[in-house]
């Protein structure tokens, strides 16, 4: 009887370890889902699109409805051949920041920025790494020099320091997928001196 049951309990652990063992293989099996390039810029054009990077990185024109997106200026920053309306600096100096008409430009206490080029063209991104794109969005860092200056405002680099490494990835997969546009973005103002 005592032999019978010594079988029993080696049985019924040799099973469950047996159980444990296959569920183990299927769990990592699910988790090690194979990413397509097709699926990285699916996600990406996601990412892209509820982030709002159109709304300062694309160029719109006004529309029946309001502003629309220039599909063929689509991510390409502030239009080189625009130029900036003047600045009325009594706004600026009682508190308030402006934006050009289609979100491209801003002017605010740092000065005026512009809106960069994010298409795979020599112009924009086209020569940048992953970890260059990585260093701009997570540590709002100029060409994604480590070293170099801030990111201007409006430029919402701080949220999106905690972006995943995945994430990143899908953005700048999908960045580096749309139609290259050529546009030599503005550099930065800095701010005028005070009188």
């Amino acid at each position: 009887m005592k032999t019978k049951l010594i079988y029993s309990i080696v049985f019924g652990a040799f099973i469950l370890a047996l159980t444990q063992c296959n569920q183990s293989k299927v769990e990592k099996g699910q988790d090690q889902t194979i990413i397509t390039q097709d699926s990285l810029i699916k996600k990406g054009q996601y990412l892209v699109t509820t982030l709002g990077c159109n709304d300062c990185h694309s160029p719109k024109r006004m529309g029946a409805h309001g502003p629309e997106l220039i599909p063929e200026l689509l991510l390409s920053g502030f239009p080189s051949s625009n130029q900036l309306p003047p600045i009325p600096n009594d706004a600026l100096k009682s508190g308030w920041t402006l934006f050009y008409p289609d979100n491209t430009a801003t002017v605010g206490p740092w000065g005026v920025s512009f809106a960069s080029n994010i298409t795979p063209d020599e112009t924009g991104l086209g020569t940048w790494s992953l970890e260059q794109f990585k260093i701009a969005m997570t540590k709002g860092k100029f060409k994604g020099q480590e070293n170099g200056r801030s990111l201007l405002p409006p430029m919402p680099s701080q949220n999106f320091a905690k972006l995943t490494d995945d994430d990143v990835q899908a953005i700048y997969t999908y960045l580096k997928s749309v139609p290259p546009v050529k546009n030599v973005v503005p550099s930065n103002i800095p701010p005028s001196p005070s009188k």
